[in-house]
């Protein structure tokens, strides 16, 4: 039996994470959980899958989680300390870092350095610190598995292969919510709009990055350290469909792909067996029934976020932590109502502009470029006329 720690289980992926365990419960054990502020879904999963020891964000939340759980056997913690000695806790095998933004950067950091194997969900901790992630897990004897369907399809795809015969690594994308609008159109877009992912739900925030496809700018940044591949080498397809997950193109200029309906369950899956599949009850996929599947360039005019994650790994260093963080910025306002949707790249651009790059030696230092690049994209949005 697998003992699993879950960062981020109220989530769309712990959530799905959690489904799979209900489904085989011979197979695999929930030590820990850590979740933002949601008590009553945290509340519910202590009850169900009584983990030993859990953490919420702020004290507050912890306090009450206290009354709620009473007589139950688990530790509740609040804060960073406390979602890292979940993440670090001993006893677990798979760490499934879920946790939305850079709030994952240091619990994951401190899984990978207590010898725990990561199931990596949320690209940011490697955006920010993606050298710093693999060097650390290199010494500590660890791996770090992807769970994104296009990472998890692109890993799928390497398997049995040579990373000296991978050409290039193509990355598909779904264009989000808003792929055919206009530039005149994308003027007047409201968050509720650009919440309607055509293909996969998902948590708000990574749904408007799909929409402005930030989220393959990221995921682009990801892929370079991941797979160790530069970004010169790693494109990017618009696919509207979403049933081919990404592909690997080798030397012969032979083509494999990851294909499948769009479903987070098998890639989390994959992780939690690896190297062996589990037998999931989700319907297959019919060809027949999809009759075509279509492929286009990616448009850097009407959305320019995706240039940004190129621009940010060409530069290096501590870049690719303030494009994110700057991105993180600027989508919240946006879903608050403080900041147009175009505005989202002008903020991310002129944060990027601003910042003087400087190598990422150790954890402080993406750490501190994430604090700079937020409060000088709070600035840019403040100052931005309404």
């Amino acid at each position: 039996m697998k003992t699993l720690v879950i960062l981020g289980s109220t989530g769309s992926i712990g959530t799905n994470t959690l489904d799979i365990v209900q489904r085989f419960p011979h197979e695999f054990r929930v030590a820990g959980l850590t979740a933002g502020n949601n008590v009553d879904k945290l509340e519910e999963q202590i009850r169900a899958f009584g983990p030993r020891m859990v953490a919420v964000s702020n004290d507050a939340a912890a306090a009450t989680l206290r009354q709620r759980c009473a007589g139950l056997p688990v530790e509740i913690l609040s804060g960073e300390d406390g979602l890292a000695q979940v993440a670090a806790m001993p006893g677990a095998e798979l760490v499934i870092s879920a946790i939305v933004g850079a709030a994952g950067l240091v619990p994951t950091l401190a899984a990978i350095r207590s010898g725990k194997h990561i199931a990596l969900a949320n690209k940011e901790p490697m955006v920010m610190a993606g050298k710093l992630m693999q060097d650390e897990a290199r010494k500590h004897g660890v791996r770090i598995f992807p769970v994104d369907s296009e990472h998890s399809a692109i890993f799928q795809s390497l398997e049995g292969h040579r990373l000296e015969d991978v050409r290039r690594l193509i990355l598909t994308a779904s264009g989000g919510a808003l792929w055919t609008f206009t530039k005149a159109q994308l003027q007047d877009v409201t968050p509720e709009r650009a919440l309607q992912h055509p293909n996969w739900k998902m948590g708000s925030k990574i749904t408007i990055d799909s929409a402005t496809l930030m989220n393959k700018g990221l995921e682009v940044v990801e892929a370079r350290w991941l797979f160790d591949i530069p970004e010169s080498r790693i494109d990017v397809l618009i696919h509207r469909e979403s049933i081919i997950h990404s592909l690997v193109e080798y030397e012969d200029r032979s083509m494999i792909a990851q294909l499948g309906l769009p479903d987070m369950r098998t890639p989390i899956s994959y992780t939690m067996r690896y190297p062996e599949r589990m037998p999931l009850d989700l319907p297959s996929l019919d060809l027949t029934e999809v009759g075509k599947l279509t492929f286009c360039k990616p448009d850097h005019d009407r959305f320019p976020c995706l240039r940004l994650g190129y621009e940010s790994l060409r530069i290096g260093g501590t870049m690719p932590a303030a494009m994110n963080a700057a991105n993180e910025i600027a989508v919240d306002a946006f879903l608050n109502g403080g900041l147009r949707f175009v505005e989202i790249a002008e903020v991310i651009r002129n944060t990027m502009d601003a910042h003087t790059p400087r190598p990422i030696e150790q954890l402080e230092d993406a750490l501190e470029a994430d604090r700079w690049a937020r409060e000088k994209a709070e600035s840019l949005v403040h100052a931005l006329p309404r």
